[in-house]
């Protein structure tokens, strides 16, 4: 009897306990989930949660309508399987403006559906999903774009531009600017740290998903998003992060499936807070603009950032680094690992800074962008496009990128302009239309066994036109081969030949008529 009672008096604490253990059913709170909009009573529990310290809004299965949410410190929004939390239509459910970034610039505009600011340990978990009913922002979009007269300005539009005179950008972003209208991610910390997001489904984005902005300690884990053809409607977007964490996600967009940035032109060059120490892996990526893209806003820095065991099935490109000239900021100490890509529509692989702006040349400056020390391997591709292009500029050519270990069959080869340091080591590139390796306008290359195992007869392998310093070496084509190089340009100089086994080659080298002939040593 004395143990029995021991044993009850254990089950009553343990009972008191889990009833105040921070946990709040919104239903218990003034919500109700038959979808009728519940906003005040699940902000009420936040706000209740976090005057005790902190705690857990839970939401039962059933459906949910909310307008935007402001998240607290110490607060865990949990949905459970069965649980569906819709977004309201009404763009008044997203006012007051607030201070929030949009594409890299930082202003005043709607309220993110989740939104926190200045704030730690924020949590979003469960198995429940989580619609931003995003085709009213859409539309409004399409509306706007397509109308071919002026249009009278809606009251957001004159908010909007009441509460952000004085906002300069550049140029090129007028039109842009000129919509006045700029849609809220669905979530969006800004200036916060401690934030963990699993678990849950997200779809039909307003705008970018998962969007942490100044934010240190992120780790987005498990989840998967879908939005369909869309615009912007990016996956993952941490933009002047440090210390982010992205795995096992499964990712559906009308635009990028993950983007790494850092700001716009002059105001990101003013915040001057890099992306950097993130990590990507274990992730599925199938529709989107690109798979793992850096850039274009990249203006404070992107660095430190690993991609590895990921697919790729049906993007348009697959690995993109992109920005432009006026872009500022550097790129750097970048790994790509173990990516399998299939239907990619573009490039499998792209670094390129003609992103968006003009192309002429300018003195080297603060707005200049830097892309260096990159480096990919282990990579399969298979009905690509395209299986790389590296486009640099002249005053900033491309540095120090190596390709290992890659296999690709697809459409075209690999493009290198305005590089330096570029390595490709066991890199075969099966391409229809052209030749494997087309390199241009670069110095400092190294082509160790590479190659292709269905050359083209009339076209080389490999093309080489204004490149010096080149090392061509451990070559050996097992198939029969027309043209192996084919070399051409007045700056062509310094290639070297070595340890090569042509004997299924018909043409080792194709001099073009400018080539100097000393230009190459065998």
């Amino acid at each position: 009897m004395k143990n029995i009672l021991i044993i009850l008096c254990f089950i009553t604490g343990l009972n008191t306990t889990f009833a105040n253990d921070g946990w709040l059913n919104i239903l218990n709170e003034g919500g109700n989930n038959k979808g009728i909009k519940c906003t005040q009573a699940i902000q009420n529990a936040i706000e209740k949660a976090s005057k005790n310290g902190g705690g857990t809004i839970f939401f039962p299965a059933g459906e949910y309508l909310t307008g935007a949410l402001t998240l607290r410190s110490n607060i865990t929004i949990h949905l459970d399987s069965g649980a569906l939390l819709k977004f309201s239509e009404n763009f008044d459910d997203f006012l007051p403006y607030v201070e929030m970034r949009y594409e890299g610039i930082v202003m005043k505009s709607f309220q993110p559906l989740f939104y926190a600011k200045d704030a730690e340990n924020i949590i979003i978990t469960g198995r429940g999903v989580i619609d931003g009913q995003g085709k009213a922002w859409w539309n409004e979009v399409y509306r706007i774009e397509t109308a071919k007269e002026p249009l009278p300005p809606t009251k957001y539009q004159t908010m909007w531009e009441e509460q952000n005179k004085g906002l300069y950008t550049e140029p090129y972003y007028k039109r842009t600017v000129d919509k006045k209208l700029f849609r809220p991610s669905f979530f969006q910390a800004y200036n916060c740290k401690n934030i963990l997001i699993e678990g849950v489904t997200f779809k039909n984005s307003p705008f970018w998903t998962i969007n942490p902005e100044f934010c240190d300690n992120v780790t987005v884990t498990g989840i998967s998003i879908f939005n369909p053809h869309s615009p912007n409607t990016d996956g993952i977007n941490p933009s002047s992060c440090t210390n982010v964490h992205i795995s096992n996600c499964h990712i559906s967009v009308g635009d990028d499936c993950i983007t790494i940035k850092s700001g716009r032109d002059g105001d990101g060059r003013k915040y001057g807070k890099a992306t950097e120490n993130v990590t990507i892996t274990n992730c599925t990526m199938l529709s989107g603009h690109g798979g793992v893209v850096i850039g274009s806003e990249m203006s404070g820095g992107i660095k430190k950032i690993t991609i590895c065991n990921c697919v790729f099935d049906g993007t348009d490109r697959g690995i993109r680094i992109k920005s432009a000239r006026g872009r500022g900021g550097v790129v750097e100490d970048i790994r790509v690992d173990n990516i399998v890509m299939k239907n990619i529509k573009e490039e499998a692989i792209v670094l390129s800074l003609f992103y968006d702006k003009g192309t002429t040349v300018e003195p080297v400056t603060e707005k200049t962008p830097i892309f260096r020390n990159i480096h990919m391997s282990n990579i399969t591709a298979s009905n690509v496009n395209k299986a790389g292009q590296i486009l640099g500029i002249t005053e900033m050519p491309i540095q120090n990128i190596t390709f290992s270990n890659i296999n690709m069959d697809g459409k075209e080869g690999f493009t290198v302009s305005t590089a330096t340091d570029v390595e490709f080591h066991d890199v075969k590139v099966n391409a229809t239309v052209g030749s494997s390796f087309k390199i241009s306008d670069s110095k400092n290359i190294i082509l160790d066994n590479v190659g292709s195992s269905m050359a083209i007869k009339g076209v080389p392998v490999i093309k080489l036109d204004n490149v010096s310093n080149t090392l061509i070496n451990n070559n050996f084509p097992f198939n029969p081969t027309d043209i192996f190089i084919e070399a051409d340009g007045k700056e062509t100089k310094n290639i070297f030949l070595k340890n090569n086994v042509l004997n299924n080659v018909t043409t080792k080298i194709k001099k073009g008529a400018s080539l100097d002939r000393k230009a190459i040593t065998e």
